[in-house]
């Protein structure tokens, strides 16, 4: 029987998988379109499901975390493609952090999910628990992908 921390990063992995995909099967000519009635496009996504793992980790263990300089403002809570700049990774990067990040995060944590910090205000106090938040985070953004690519599909379809 696994554990369930093995679970967890199994989790991770299959959720990441299904992300990178979606990502891959739409390309890189689709990751920078924002289609009508959105906000932000597919590499914007891809940046913040990235950014977002560390950052709780970083909220709850007040250590520094392996998040590249400038990815809060290109990807954090409430930005969007419009304060990208030449130095935002391309979309070909972020598949590239996404795909090693899994395992990153198993390395550096997998035997400090159980460790106690202080709460965070959600509550959370274990990377254990860090985690699970952002698995599902990382299914809302699957879900925001896959309406971006229906949407520009649809915008195609229209214009064609």
């Amino acid at each position: 029987m696994q554990t369930r921390h093995e679970v967890l990063f199994n989790q991770l992995e299959a959720y990441r998988s299904e992300l990178l995909e979606l990502a891959e099967a739409a390309g890189e000519d689709a990751a920078d379109r924002i289609p009508d009635g959105f906000a932000n496009n597919i590499r914007w996504n891809l940046g913040h499901v990235f950014t977002d793992q560390y950052l709780w980790i970083r909220a709850l263990t007040k250590e520094e975390v392996p998040l590249p300089p400038g990815f809060p403002a290109w990807f954090g809570y409430g930005t969007n493609p419009s304060l990208f700049t030449a130095e935002t990774p391309s979309y070909g990067q972020l598949l590239e952090l996404l795909r090693q990040q899994p395992l990153q995060l198993r390395e550096r944590y997998g035997d400090r999910l159980e460790e106690s910090y202080p709460p965070t205000e959600m509550g959370m106090h274990t990377i254990e628990q860090v985690l699970v938040r952002t698995i599902f985070h990382e299914g809302l953004h699957i879900g925001a992908v896959q309406a971006i690519r229906r949407q520009l599909n649809r915008q195609a379809a229209n214009a064609g």
